[in-house]
């Protein structure tokens, strides 16, 4: 995993066929993805300075699953946050979590119209999309934040 020195927006797509989309994404970006696992894979593009994210999924293929920024430290993760808790933004922050096969330190917030942005940085690989079951979420929300709302749904 080569560390990013500079922030990239990260775009988190639903496809229904993960290996057409890695095939795609490829010569479209004309870069191999940077990950591939089970369901998922990443891309991490330099030009333009890009993080794609792809999920498979039989549910919402060709959506938007989420949207976020990556930074290339946990102390500009902590910056943003500081930041955006001060503008009443920050739905949800953790540290040293696992998600989408990588421990991260993240903060979710909900943008208009439900769409769910993070704020993270990447600190190891993992080798599970989220610890224990299916079922798990890898944020942890405040208790204003419903289960079903989307930055809750997107938490991956």
């Amino acid at each position: 995993m080569s560390p990013i020195t500079s922030s990239r927006v990260q775009l988190a797509l639903n496809v229904s066929n993960l290996a057409e989309a890695i095939e795609f994404y490829s010569k479209y970006f004309n870069t191999p993805p940077a990950k591939v696992r089970p369901g998922y894979a990443n891309f991490a593009i330099a030009e333009p300075p890009l993080k794609l994210v792809l999920m498979e999924t039989s549910h919402g293929a060709g959506t938007i699953n989420h949207l976020g920024v990556e930074y290339p430290t946990s102390d500009a993760v902590v910056s943003e946050v500081g930041r955006l808790t001060a503008d009443g933004l920050i739905a949800g922050a953790v540290e040293n979590t696992t998600c989408c096969f990588a421990v991260q330190d993240k903060a979710w917030i909900e943008g208009p119209d439900g769409i769910a942005w993070e704020s993270y940085t990447v600190l190891a690989d993992a080798l599970v999309m989220h610890p224990g079951n299916a079922e798990t979420v890898c944020c942890v929300l405040p208790a204003n934040v419903e289960p079903s709302t989307t930055v809750a749904k997107a938490c991956c």
